[in-house]
């Protein structure tokens, strides 16, 4: 079996009109502390330097994300090229196979009863001299 561990109830204060409104009068206190020290010239560049702080991290964010982006695009891209690259090697020794001049040969003879010819057979046109047309 687990232990088990008893704790002491606690006793929960009851908010007192007094508390509450020392409680107001020093937030209000501590915003016109702040809204004063913000109409001086120092403290609003300040500000102003912590805005561009704030947008330049915000930058820093968003380009990294675009960053990482990209990159996994350019490793699916280089990916893919590969596949071509290899497909495209394949399909090179499928033409080189299928076009050698022994296969291409042995399906003349067979699908067609081709046969080379024999030098009796070659017959030798002469060349005859082009032919020139007037006007």
């Amino acid at each position: 079996m687990g232990a088990v561990a008893i704790e002491q109830k606690t006793r929960t204060a009851r908010l007192n009109k007094q508390r509450v409104r020392d409680g107001l009068s020093t937030a209000v206190r501590l915003s016109r502390q702040v809204f004063v020290a913000l109409q001086q010239r120092q403290a609003v560049i300040s500000m102003a330097l912590v805005a561009l702080l704030l947008a330049s991290s915000l930058g820093v964010v968003v380009s990294a994300h675009q960053n990482r982006e990209l990159f996994n695009t350019l490793s699916e891209l280089q990916a893919e090229r590969d596949d071509f690259q290899r497909e495209w090697s394949q399909l090179l020794l499928e033409q080189s196979a299928l076009s050698a001049h022994g296969r291409v040969e042995q399906l003349a003879s067979q699908r067609f009863n081709m046969s080379v010819p024999g030098k009796e057979d070659v017959v030798l046109v002469p060349v005859m001299a082009p032919l020139v047309v007037s006007r």
